[in-house]
């Protein structure tokens, strides 16, 4: 009888809360998709030869290349706590939608700004792309934290950013054959642009800020929701003033950015840096290029469901704790790719294959930060998830501008050579080949990183709700000042009133009026 009761309460196993979930996947996968396919992209562009010759090719320096593959972020890392703001005001509906269809129309004019503005527009482009996109992570966490009930947190959470590795894998492979098929190199642009038209149709139809406004939900399920979420009936209507010394004070928070700072610096590396190393040093073409740079997040993508399945299984029979889980996840997934990494720089054309697989166990390993950091601050704090992706995305996304700059300047070799051969290139391969042991350098400092990272959120990090989460933290006390608030006047009397009609004893009595 129980069992049945609770079924009801939860309502059906497969519900509008796993919808939502599937609509956040697929929003990341074609959002990333439109970010990441300009690596790809920016060797087909440099070098056409090796992809379709009947359309335009440019001739920038490495320098430049780095300013395109950075300058996505000059933009992303503006908008990221507006965009926090911005959810809180209007909803992640709406959000998203406005970040999805401006990427969108972006993508599909970026072929025919490149023609008329060369590598100078594409920046633009990348930069406007980047505005659009900054709101994104908030909108999700935002979003997840109004639709996940705690005992299924993770395993929604964790497979709404898997889009993320899906679309990583698809920017890489679909770039590639696009590039070298009949659209050539703008096709990629315009494939990504329509891909993000489709999906806002879908999330304008099907998606909703909360259960309450959800127009295919069951009344059993939003109850389940609502009420493991502990929402009063006025949850959704209130205004939850944000603490925010609170949160800048706060330990496990600090140790949660430090995590994710470390973490996009590694990842952010491999993302834009595997097409240049793999044409530079293993001397692959664009196809072949395209297939292996996409094969290490596509292990990153499977594996992420390995991760997943493995902490339900944990978690379910309570063989850990949340927090040991968040911090064993974010161990193999931060100093695996530490130790791979090391080793992949000093591994040449001749042990291209060890390369490759290296590669794609460092980055398929990685997949576990999701589950080890990323989610955190949904644990942290449900209520402001959104203010705290919005603050650590945009601390950790000053990271990526960082990482392609700074390969630029430690593998200086190729833009010599490019300069001085460009007019012998497509005759004389060996002017591409690259410094390896330039590269040993940028895959060095990235592994350092991604081990003192971890350390850090090993240290101070935790899974646990902070106090200041609270949505009446800031009424009892001002959490600025740390001083008590004068209780009214009327609470007062009522309080001393009701102290007097209670039975009490000669001496309470006397006592009581002395005091008054």
């Amino acid at each position: 009888m129980n069992s049945s009761q609770c079924q009801v309460v939860k309502g059906p196993r497969i519900g509008v809360r796993h919808l939502q979930s599937l609509l956040l996947f697929l929003g990341l996968t074609v959002i990333h998709i439109a970010r990441l396919n300009v690596s790809v992209a920016i060797v087909a562009m440099t070098n056409a030869a090796s992809t379709n010759p009947n359309f335009p090719e440019y001739n920038w320096t490495e320098r430049h290349k780095s300013y395109i593959l950075s300058s996505f972020y000059w933009g992303y890392i503006l908008t990221l706590c507006p965009g926090s703001f911005l959810c809180r005001r209007f909803g992640p509906k709406v959000v998203f939608f406005v970040a999805t269809i401006g990427t969108a129309v972006f993508s599909l004019i970026t072929p025919w700004c490149i023609s008329w503005g060369d590598w100078q527009a594409f920046c633009a482009i990348r930069i406007l792309q980047g505005l659009f996109q900054g709101v994104i992570f908030p909108c999700v966490n935002e979003h997840l934290a109004m639709w996940s009930p705690p005992e299924e947190r993770n395993r929604l959470g964790a497979f709404s950013y898997t889009g993320t590795d899906c679309g990583t894998v698809l920017a890489m492979f679909i770039s590639g054959m696009i590039a070298n098929g009949a659209m050539g190199w703008p096709g990629i642009s315009y494939v990504s642009g329509t891909l993000c038209v489709v999906w806002c149709i879908l999330w304008l139809v099907f998606a909703a800020n909360n259960a309450t406004e959800s127009r295919f939900i069951s009344e059993a399920e939003c109850k389940y929701i609502e009420s493991s979420l502990q929402h009063n009936e006025d949850f959704h209507e209130r205004s939850i003033p944000i603490p925010w010394r609170a949160i800048c004070c706060s330990v496990p928070f600090m140790a949660l950015l430090v995590a994710r700072c470390s973490e996009t610096y590694g990842l952010s590396t491999l993302q834009a840096e595997i097409p240049s190393y793999m044409n530079g040093v293993l001397n692959m073409d664009i196809q072949s290029n395209a297939v292996f740079s996409a094969l290490p997040f596509l292990a990153m993508w499977l594996l992420s469901y390995v991760y997943l399945i493995v902490a339900d299984i944990v978690l379910k029979r309570k063989l850990l704790s949340l927090t040991a889980v968040r911090k064993l996840f974010n161990t193999l997934s931060f100093w695996i790719p530490a130790v791979t990494l090391i080793v992949i720089g000093f591994l040449g054309e001749d042990h291209a294959n060890w390369a490759i697989a290296l590669m794609t166990l460092s980055v398929g390993v990685n997949s576990g930060a999701t589950i080890g950091s990323s989610l955190n601050t949904i644990d942290l704090s449900p209520n402001h998830a959104g203010i705290l992706m919005g603050l650590s995305n945009t601390v950790a996304n000053v990271i990526p501008i960082l990482t392609p700059l700074i390969a630029g300047v430690i593998v200086v070799d190729k833009v010599r050579e490019i300069e001085i051969g460009s007019a012998q290139l497509n005759d004389v391969g060996f002017l591409l080949q690259h410094d390896r042991g330039q590269w040993q350098i940028v895959f060095g400092i990235a592994a350092v990183i991604f081990f003192l990272g971890n350390c850090v959120f090993l240290a101070w990090g935790t899974a646990e709700a902070q106090p200041w989460d609270a949505d009446d933290y800031l009424k009892p006390k001002d959490a600025e000042t740390c001083q008590e608030k004068p209780a009214p006047v009327a609470t007062i009397a009522s309080a001393k009133e009701s102290v007097l009609e209670q039975p009490m004893s000669w001496s309470e009595r006397y006592t009581t009026k002395v005091t008054d």
